[in-house]
């Protein structure tokens, strides 16, 4: 069988999370943890970079520093997890979900500014599959109308927009460290600021309100509680797990990125025979491999795909339901102009296997299996 997903593993994490434990500081912010953060900012250039317990938090910690509140609107596109809502939908707002450009899967650009309205405080834009959205467009906007920029890059760690990483061009970046990730520590993620005077308020959220973070640099004789806050804190031996990975980033990049092209290169015809299509790349951006996934027909010829797959031992998946129309985003959101990709574009969405231990030949049988379907 060959799984749709392999959390990564390099063989150092056990030794790492050996050293956590031998440290006696397997709570949050230890020396692991320190490295992690370390090492985005300076791949980055992020002013701050703060691991969390997820990427959920990440985006939750960047809500409270745009201080949204009940009443206040946030823009976002409905083909997304739900975590880029509940976030906002926490703190009160009430979501506008725009259409999304069937190229990209990504939010379009040209449709935000028209719900943009008197209570809209910030846009959140996902950077689907590890492709940016198209930011300096979105900035534009934001600057205008002085919105908050959030960039939910859960998918977009090593990616960039004209070489600017993804998560450091809007206020607020957040990326997630799952085990679907490129990247994993089973549960995590990080919050980056661009703006070195968020940071001590971002400290005091993520510290359960209190500054602690400033006791411990020496900064306080005692800390105190100063706001309100949570645990956004992950343990040190998840960090320890992550970092044997991010010291390896380089190297599992390339591996992705070269299935990635295997996948591409191998389907091309389909794709030119019409059959199917296959992800586009916008000039300027540069993505991660995170993701390999195709468009069939329709969500009937998806069904009878997966099926077809996993009878070959393959196991494939969909992607999101839109938001705007489960049960949440109806109580929650409202979809402002007309739905003509959002659902028609998610219901063909295909996702292929895609792992840093994929093997080439793997890749062969994959694409193999899904010209024979197609009967190439």
């Amino acid at each position: 069988m060959i799984n749709f997903n392999v959390p990564p593993f390099t063989g150092k994490e056990m030794e790492y999370m050996r050293q956590a434990v031998e440290n006696q500081k397997i709570c949050g912010d230890g020396e692991f943890t320190r490295r992690c953060s370390t090492w985005i900012e300076e791949r980055t250039g992020t002013s701050k970079s703060l691991l969390t317990t997820s990427c959920t938090h990440a985006l939750e910690l960047a809500a409270l520093l745009a201080e949204i509140k009940e009443g206040d609107e946030v823009i976002m596109p409905s083909f997304t997890f739900v975590s880029t809502a509940d976030a906002f939908v926490l703190r009160g707002a009430r979501i506008v979900f725009v259409d999304i450009r069937p190229d990209t899967m990504n939010i379009d650009e040209n449709l935000i500014e028209a719900a943009v309205t008197g209570k809209t405080r910030a846009i959140a834009v996902v950077h689907y599959a590890g492709v940016s959205c198209e930011m300096d467009k979105i900035m534009e906007i934001a600057r205008k109308h002085q919105l908050i920029v959030v960039e939910d890059a859960a998918q977009g760690i090593m990616a960039s927009y004209k070489g600017k990483p993804l998560g450091t061009i809007g206020d607020f970046g957040c990326f997630s460290f799952h085990e679907t990730k490129n990247y994993s520590m089973g549960e995590g993620g990080a919050l980056l600021i661009r703006d070195e005077k968020y940071i001590e308020d971002a400290e005091i959220f993520r510290e359960k309100g209190t500054d602690r973070s400033k006791f411990f640099r020496g900064q306080v004789d005692k800390y105190r509680w100063m706001n309100h806050g949570s645990s956004y804190l992950p343990s040190d031996m998840n960090a320890a797990y992550l970092y044997a990975q991010l010291e390896m980033a380089d190297e599992i990049n390339d591996i992705r990125l070269a299935r990635w092209k295997q996948y591409y290169e191998r389907l091309s015809r389909l794709m030119e025979s019409g059959k199917i299509e296959l992800p586009k790349v916008p000039e300027g951006c540069i993505h991660n491999g995170h993701m390999f996934y195709i468009k069939t027909k329709d969500m009937e010829e998806r069904a009878a795909l997966i099926a077809f797959l996993k009878k070959n031992e393959i196991l494939s998946v969909f992607h999101y339901v839109p938001l705007h129309s489960a049960p949440a985003g109806i109580k929650f959101g409202r979809f402002h102009g007309e739905d003509i990709y959002t659902t028609k574009e998610s219901e063909r969405l295909l996702r292929l296997p895609m792992f840093y231990k994929l093997k080439e030949q793997e890749v062969d049988y994959v694409a193999g299996k899904v010209k024979e379907f197609y009967g190439a």
